[in-house]
């Protein structure tokens, strides 16, 4: 049955009739409020974040393990078209278990195991349908892993993190910085050209030492072509850390010197593949982390190494 326009909840349970002249809007209705107060949540969970991390242990042989295992997750991510947020989140899930936990020497496998196990962990945060594990390991892996190996490795990992795996991105202020200045909103028909080069950040070895705030906010002001001062960084937030803005800012531009990309292309796509964004000279530049060397023959053979 039908109700016409003049019945209200009130009528429905009683005869008495509703004064709606005196009528209080909800206090959560005001969005400027709730973006206020959801941005303040995300700058102090990202400084929770940051003072819990640590620089990446030194050793050269690392730096290009890391690497080539960093562009197969990328690789994997976009096989399977996952969402930005996920790529993400697995770097940074293999780099703070890094920052905590001893991988075997020796051992390539371990890195790769490592790899497959972040990815599979973001995938199940982000993702609303996730590949079996066997699925996700594609793209040429150079270790094959049982489903079993990985889900002791995806244990290990959750536990190694404490079980924080809900960490705030870069992404989680794209949106929010975007508003507050006008002539962006014309811009960004899609974010598929600020996501790359966010994600082409995780390759840089010391991307935890930047807050993610200050990545999203050098990613904006690079591919836009922004000046990167203190009046253009107010419009963001107050909050946002102008320096530590500057200083991503000036990696970017170095990275895309060094390959060559000195004139910059505005507004213009950037290379589709996440690896071709930021190809810094990551030994002069970022700290290096501690992985397996050369030794290793078999990951099946040798996972008992890591207690699994």
């Amino acid at each position: 049955m039908s109700l016409s326009p003049a019945h209200s909840a009130v009528n429905l349970y009683c005869s008495e009739v509703a004064d709606l002249s005196d009528s209080i809007p909800f206090p959560y209705l005001d969005s400027s409020d709730d973006d206020e107060c959801f941005i303040l949540r995300l700058f102090d969970s990202e400084l929770d974040g940051m003072l819990g991390s640590e620089r990446l242990p030194v050793l050269p042989e690392g730096v290009r393990a890391r690497r080539d295992v960093v562009n197969w997750m990328l690789k994997v991510h976009s096989y399977y078209n996952f969402r930005p947020e996920t790529a993400y989140l697995s770097v940074t899930y293999l780099d703070r278990f890094l920052c905590i936990y001893d991988l075997p020497q020796g051992k390539e496998w371990s890195l790769q195991l490592l790899s497959v196990a972040c990815i599979s962990v973001a995938a199940k945060m982000e993702e609303t349908t996730v590949p079996l594990l066997l699925d996700l390991q594609v793209m040429e892996p150079s270790f094959l892993f049982t489903p079993m190996t990985v889900q002791k490795m995806e244990l290990l990992v959750m536990a190694v993190l404490k079980w924080r795996l809900r960490v705030v991105t870069p992404f989680s202020f794209l949106d929010y910085f975007i508003s507050k200045i006008p002539c962006f909103s014309s811009q960004f028909h899609n974010f598929s050209n600020v996501s790359d080069l966010i994600l082409s950040s995780c390759r840089v070895m010391d991307h935890l030492d930047f807050l993610p705030s200050s990545i999203a906010a050098a990613a904006l002001l690079w591919v836009t072509g922004k000046n990167v001062d203190d009046q253009t960084l107010e419009h963001f937030h107050k909050r946002v850390h102008k320096e530590m803005v500057k200083r991503c800012h000036y990696l970017i531009k170095q990275s895309m010197c060094s390959m060559g990309q000195v004139k910059r292309q505005r507004l213009e796509p950037v290379p589709a593949s996440p690896d071709g964004v930021l190809d810094a000279d990551i030994s002069e530049s970022c700290g290096e982390l501690k992985c397996g060397g050369e030794d290793s023959k078999s990951g099946l053979d040798q996972k008992n190494d890591i207690g699994l």
